[in-house]
């Protein structure tokens, strides 16, 4: 028999970003073994980014709401409600929230059955690797 798993965002502990901003990992291989996917819930607050990061695998993002950039090392991508993106593995970006008042809130998505090895450079020159 099959079963089927359901997580509610307030059943786990937010992962802090900063400014406002958090992340959930909702679906994984700790909260619904044995899945091979990892999907999340994350909130950008007004005027905030991201680090500079780059996944080891591709990422899927759906806009439920708010708008913003992806900035990538050459360019700038607009992204807004009900867009999904793909994020090519080992594309470095950053998530930019340019609202003043509105939080920008994503759904995403890793082929890994948990969050991916992931680099981050907290600014242009070094960089540190978070798992």
């Amino acid at each position: 028999m099959t079963e089927v798993g359901v997580v509610r965002v307030d059943e786990v502990d937010p992962v802090e970003l900063g400014g406002g901003s958090k992340s959930w990992v909702l679906i994984d291989s700790a909260t619904t073994p044995p899945t091979r996917t990892t999907l999340g819930y994350s909130e950008f607050g007004p005027g905030t980014s991201t680090q500079h990061m780059s996944h080891a695998v591709e990422e899927l993002a759906f806009v439920v709401a708010g708008s913003g950039i992806l900035q990538l090392d050459d360019r700038a991508v607009p992204i807004g409600p009900h867009g999904a993106c793909h994020i090519p593995a080992g594309l470095w970006h950053t998530v930019v929230n340019e609202s003043p008042d509105l939080p920008l809130v994503m759904v995403f998505a890793f082929a890994s059955p948990t969050y991916p090895p992931t680099e981050r450079r907290p600014s242009a020159g070094s960089a540190e690797v978070t798992r």
